[in-house]
C-alpha cells in the first residue's frame, strides 16, 4: 500500500483555474468575467441608510433579507468569491431611441426589455459556465441573475467589471453600460481582481436629465420617483404628479443611459434572444392599449415586459396616453376602456382624458 501525506497532495493552480473560467466565460458570450472576495461592508452601511431613508419604495423585497444582500457567505454558506460576468443587451436594430422618445404617439420601452427575458438567457449561461467549474474541479457553486438578494454592481465593480457611475448603474470604459449582470457564488479561494477606478470626473450628464430628478444627488437614488420603479416595480396608482413627467415611457427609462458619455464606446448584442420582438422598439400607444389580455399574453410571453401583466400594462399605456397630443384617436382610445372592469387602469383612464379634455 502506498500512503499518500498530505503534503504530497497536487496542489491547484487557482491562478491557471482562473484564466480558464474567464476563457470559458468569454466563449459563452459574456463580454466581461471578474472575480472578487465578498467584504462588502461600506456598501451595507449604504444599504442600510437607504432603506432607512424609504428610498426603495414598496419594494418590501429590498429590506425582507436585511444585511444578507451584503454579506454573500450568509445567502449562500461557504461562500469565499463571487465570479462576476457582464452581457451586452442593446439590440442591433432597434429603433432609434432619441426619434421614439421625441414622437409622444409611439411607446418607449427600456432597450433592455425588447427582446428575451434576459433572466432566462443569463441563467442559462451561467449554469453552463458553474457545470464547466464543477467538471474541472470538486466545489459548491450557485448561480443568480437579478433572483436573490445579490448587490451585484458592488461585486462587478470589486471584480473590475465597472464602476458604479452617479446613475447607480455600472459603467464601463469599454462597453458603457447597456449590459446585463450575473453572478456565481462559490467555495473555492479564487485570485481575486483588482477594483475597478472610478471615471465619471465632473460629469452630471445623467442627474440633470432625469425626468422625475429621482437621481438626487451623485450615486444616490430615490426609487420612488424613478420612471423605471414606477412603470415596473410600482403596482399600485402612479402618483398624480409625476405621471405628466413620465413621458411616452411604458415600460422603464434609459435617459440617464442614453445621455452618458461613456456609452459612446458602447458595443450592440449579438445575441439573438435579444433581438426586438413584435416591433415593440417602435410602435403607436393607440395599437398596443388595444391588447386585450390574450394579445397580450401571446406576444410578451418569454419577456421581461410579461411579468408586470395586463393591468399594469394599461395603467402605464393610459397614462402615456394622456401626455400624448389630443387626437380623436387617442381620445376614442381612452374612452374604449373608461368602463374596464379593473380600478387601477380606470383611475389612470379618467386621468388621461381629463387631461386631453383641458388641452
Amino acid at each position: 500500500m502506498i500512503r499518500i501525506m498530505q503534503n504530497e497532495l497536487p496542489q491547484t493552480d487557482y491562478n491557471a483555474l482562473a484564466a480558464r473560467i474567464k476563457s470559458w466565460g468569454h466563449a459563452l458570450g459574456f463580454q466581461a468575467v471578474g472575480i472578487s472576495d465578498t467584504h462588502l461592508d461600506a456598501a451595507e452601511a449604504h444599504l442600510l441608510q437607504w432603506l432607512a431613508d424609504g428610498h426603495h419604495g414598496n419594494m418590501d423585497y429590498m429590506a425582507k433579507h436585511g444585511v444578507k444582500r451584503a454579506r454573500p457567505a450568509e445567502l449562500v454558506p461557504g461562500t469565499l468569491r463571487v465570479i462576476s460576468v457582464r452581457m451586452n443587451y442593446y439590440p442591433e436594430k432597434a429603433k432609434d431611441t432619441d426619434e421614439v422618445l421625441a414622437d409622444s404617439t409611439r411607446a418607449f420601452i427600456s432597450r433592455y426589455a425588447l427582446g428575451r427575458d434576459y433572466h432566462k438567457v443569463m441563467r442559462n449561461r451561467l449554469e453552463k459556465l458553474a457545470q464547466q467549474i464543477r467538471a474541472e474541479i470538486d466545489c459548491e457553486c450557485r448561480v443568480f441573475t437579478d433572483s436573490a438578494p445579490v448587490l451585484e454592481v458592488e461585486l462587478a465593480q470589486k471584480a473590475h467589471l465597472g464602476w458604479r457611475g452617479k446613475h447607480t448603474l455600472l459603467l464601463s470604459r469599454e462597453q458603457g453600460s447597456w449590459f446585463f449582470l450575473g453572478e456565481i457564488f462559490i467555495n473555492l479561494p479564487l485570485p481575486v481582481d483588482a477594483p475597478q477606478d472610478n471615471h465619471c470626473g465632473t460629469c452630471s450628464a445623467c442627474i440633470d436629465i432625469c425626468p422625475t430628478q429621482a437621481i438626487t444627488a451623485p450615486y444616490q437614488l430615490d426609487a420612488r420617483r424613478c420612471i423605471s420603479y414606477l412603470t415596473i416595480e410600482l403596482k399600485e396608482s402612479i402618483p398624480v404628479e409625476l405621471r405628466p413627467l413620465i413621458g411616452n415611457r411604458i415600460y422603464g427609462c434609459d435617459d440617464c443611459q442614453l445621455t452618458c458619455p461613456w456609452n459612446r464606446f458602447a458595443q450592440k448584442t449579438v445575441e439573438p434572444d435579444f433581438a426586438v420582438r413584435n416591433g415593440l422598439d417602435d410602435v403607436a400607444l393607440t395599437e398596443l392599449f388595444a391588447w386585450d389580455k390574450a394579445t397580450f399574453h401571446a406576444n410578451l410571453a418569454g419577456t421581461a415586459i410579461h411579468r408586470i401583466g395586463h393591468e399594469q400594462w394599461l395603467r402605464n399605456v393610459a397614462v402615456a396616453l394622456g401626455n400624448a397630443p389630443t387626437t380623436t384617436k387617442v381620445v376614442e382610445a381612452l374612452k374604449l376602456r373608461s368602463q374596464y372592469t379593473s380600478d387601477l387602469v380606470q383611475e389612470h383612464v379618467a386621468w388621461a382624458l381629463q387631461r386631453h379634455q383641458m388641452a
